[in-house]
């Protein structure tokens, strides 16, 4: 069976982001590469500075999935466009895990929803995290009888 994980571009602070994220989640990098370590291809270089942005970066998150993500310029013509047409979306095994999830994801964000019991028989909330990224977060209720 197939699995999809979320691919995040950033402008300048991938590094930034994953480390915030690796602290919150755990584990270690499955892949942690930067533009530096990429060899010159149709001779397109790169500045200093942008070579030390992450050219990728994966880190597990689950047995399952992964979140992954890269730094964007627009030297390589390559404009990153930050929208709200995605969320990176947490299934949870508790309440307890969703609340931490969530309280630790969204420190410095924009809660949009706060976690609570829903209509759909759900724990949830949705928020964007300090580097303008959605998130939601569930926990089924349905698990807890």
């Amino acid at each position: 069976m197939a699995t999809v994980n979320t691919y995040m571009t950033f402008n300048s602070f991938c590094e930034e982001a994953f480390l915030f994220y690796k602290s919150i989640f755990g584990g270690e990098f499955s892949y942690f590469g930067r533009f530096k370590d990429m060899p010159i291809t149709d001779g397109k270089t790169c500045s200093s500075a942008e070579a030390e942005k992450i050219m990728h970066v994966s880190l597990p998150i689950s047995k399952e999935t992964a979140i992954m993500g890269s730094d964007s310029f627009e030297s390589f013509g390559t404009e990153t466009i930050y929208g709200n047409n995605f969320s990176l979306s947490l299934n949870t095994e508790s309440k307890e895990e969703a609340d931490k999830l969530f309280n630790a994801l969204s420190d410095g964000g924009k809660i949009t929803m706060p976690m609570e019991n829903t209509f759909c028989n759900a724990y949830f909330g949705t928020f964007t995290d300090k580097f303008g990224i959605n998130w939601m977060v569930n926990f089924d209720l349905v698990k807890e009888k």
